[in-house]
């Protein structure tokens, strides 16, 4: 069966207007355009690469971090150990990795960094009202989850992968340690259950990292179930379970499920308000299930 995705959604061409205008005044606002960034010698790319340098780090995690192209971070880094503010070296256990750390030079200029970009900061708050700070700061706050969201990709993979058995591996860490009773592995999905058509299981990843998942599985003829829908910690609160329960409930479409079913256990009282929010029905027990505790259904409209 062929994967059915959401149509994308059409974006208003004042919503794009309004973002890029919103990108070229900060990034003038902030200095971000100047080759001497914080009026220090060195552009916003350079000055960004020291901050994420910290106490030391491998070329291959900045590159993976930042999305950069290898052969640009390469010269950057170079370009600052040129200046003396970093060191290069290659490790004795691996010969292919690359590790960048500050001289003393380098965390003289980190400190300087961070004391000039707090001064711009208090620069342009300083003319605000304690509300309007407050009120910015929300919208700060916002906008990062937003955007964080709209960066997080989400992939229906094999239910056999390193990936799905990875995040099927913390979900069972994380409830193990939330259920008084702890939590088996044996009742893990198994991967012939969400793969083809027999089900689906989806990937959250956030710069190629796997941050949330989803199952999907046939329970009968017409229905199917939704299992371990779970979001790594650093991911919670961006509305990411919501995302992963809406390709679920497409991919039920897909498998022409006209009602899906789930349960989840007493203690986890988040996801029950969501699925309460998201249109499931609180119903019987449908299945004798250790963990289990409140019982959901939806029926869905597409289905053939």
């Amino acid at each position: 069966m062929e994967p059915v995705t959401e149509s994308a959604p059409v974006v208003r061409p004042e919503d794009i207007a309004a973002l890029r205008r919103f990108n070229r005044y900060f990034t003038r606002r902030i200095g971000a355009l100047d080759d001497h960034y914080l009026g220090q010698d060195r552009p916003l790319g350079e000055a960004r690469l020291l901050f994420e340098i910290g106490d030391g780090v491998s070329l291959r995690e900045l590159r993976g971090r930042l999305a950069l192209d290898a052969g640009y971070l390469s010269r950057m880094a170079k370009s600052l150990e040129t200046q003396g503010l970093v060191r290069l070296t290659v490790p004795p256990h691996d010969t292919r990795l690359r590790l960048i750390e500050l001289t003393p030079a380098g965390r003289v200029e980190v400190e300087e960094q961070h004391r000039r970009a707090d001064a711009l900061a208090t620069g342009l708050l300083t003319t605000l009202t304690a509300p309007q700070r407050t009120e910015l700061t929300d919208a700060l706050a916002t906008t990062q989850r937003l955007l964080r969201l709209a960066g997080i990709t989400v992939a229906l993979v094999d239910g056999a992968t390193e990936d799905a058995r990875g995040c099927l591996d913390a979900y069972a860490a994380d409830i193990d340690a939330r259920f008084p009773e702890g939590f088996d592995k044996t009742d893990l999905v198994r991967p012939e259950e969400v793969t083809g058509d027999a089900g689906a299981f989806f990937v959250a990843y956030e710069e190629e990292r796997p941050v949330a998942c989803g199952a999907l599985r046939t329970l009968e003829p017409g229905v199917g179930e939704i299992r371990h829908v779970w979001v790594h910690p650093d991911a919670r609160r961006l509305g990411l379970a919501r995302r992963i329960l809406t390709e679920l409930e497409l991919a039920a479409v897909a498998h022409d499920f006209a009602v899906v079913r789930l349960d989840t256990h007493a203690t986890l009282t988040e996801a029950q308000a969501m699925y309460r929010a998201c249109g499931y029905t609180e119903i019987p027990a449908y299945v004798d299930h250790v963990y289990a505790s409140h019982w959901f259904e939806k029926r869905l409209t597409g289905a053939r």
